[in-house]
């Protein structure tokens, strides 16, 4: 049996990050730059689901080839982590399959469901003043979750794009990334602190506020990850916030006053 070294996991890592994350973690931090220098922080804008058309279904097409592009980073960290060996037996057995490994399935979806909407509600709620807080110190752009215009399709989009944020990080920089750490021999404070700053890090843009909040978390994420292993939950959690904050902005923004 033949054991990928640390180096080639190092590699791989690399090149998963590359395509995915760890790219927006780069540009987060030359966007920020890039705000900081034009002029106050506070004085930014971060816009998180642009049109990029003017013509709708152009739009349309554009908005569903991003969601489907991003994901492919997700069925790569998939194949890297499904045992091959095992399917190359034929022995009939899924034990090797990266979604049981992840806890990517609906082996129990009453349990998931409940403790996703828990950690929404635990995230959620205080991020709303740490964003207030982040304004009124200066260090967190303002952020608009929605610019989409007003389509059929637009909250069918919303919520797709706020499942794609939601698959893509938590299958990557939880479920991924803790299985690569351990297998570098890194602890599990080390592992759950290198994936927490790398969540605030490709959140930089929004501001420092944002950058603080994502690394909690991240923390607890990856935390209670450690404890159940299994990724379900967190993916639930962090698609009913993006929804929320996607949908609720869209449909309620400017009516108060937000749009």
């Amino acid at each position: 049996m033949l054991v990928p070294s640390r180096r080639r996991l190092r590699f791989e890592v690399w090149i998963v990050l590359g395509l995915s994350l760890g790219q927006s973690a780069v540009y987060s931090v030359v966007q920020l730059l890039d705000k900081m220098t034009r002029a106050p922080l506070a004085e930014g804008t971060s816009t998180l689901n642009r049109s990029q058309s003017t013509r709708e279904y152009f739009d349309l097409t554009y908005q569903l080839l991003d969601i489907i592009f991003a994901l492919v980073p997700v069925l790569l960290v998939l194949y890297f982590l499904s045992d091959h060996r095992q399917a190359a037996s034929g022995d009939g057995s899924n034990s090797g399959s990266a979604f049981n490994k992840l806890g990517f399935n609906f082996a129990r979806p009453g349990g998931d469901l409940l403790q996703g909407l828990g950690l929404a509600a635990l995230i959620g709620i205080p991020s709303l003043g740490l964003y207030a807080a982040g304004r009124a110190l200066g260090i967190t752009t303002a952020i608009i979750p929605s610019a989409l215009d007003a389509y059929w399709w637009t909250v069918p989009v919303l919520i797709l794009s706020a499942m794609r944020h939601a698959v893509v990080e938590e299958v990557i920089v939880v479920g991924y990334l803790m299985n690569r750490f351990g297998k570098f021999g890194w602890s599990i404070p080390l592992s759950i602190l290198a994936s927490s700053l790398l969540r605030g890090t490709y959140h930089l843009y929004q501001g420092f506020g944002p950058f603080i909040g994502n690394v909690v978390m991240g923390i607890v994420f990856a935390w209670l990850y450690t404890r159940t292993r299994r990724v379900m939950p967190l993916v639930i959690a962090h698609a009913l916030l993006d929804i929320v904050a996607f949908v609720g902005f869209s449909l309620f923004g400017t009516a108060v006053g937000l749009g």
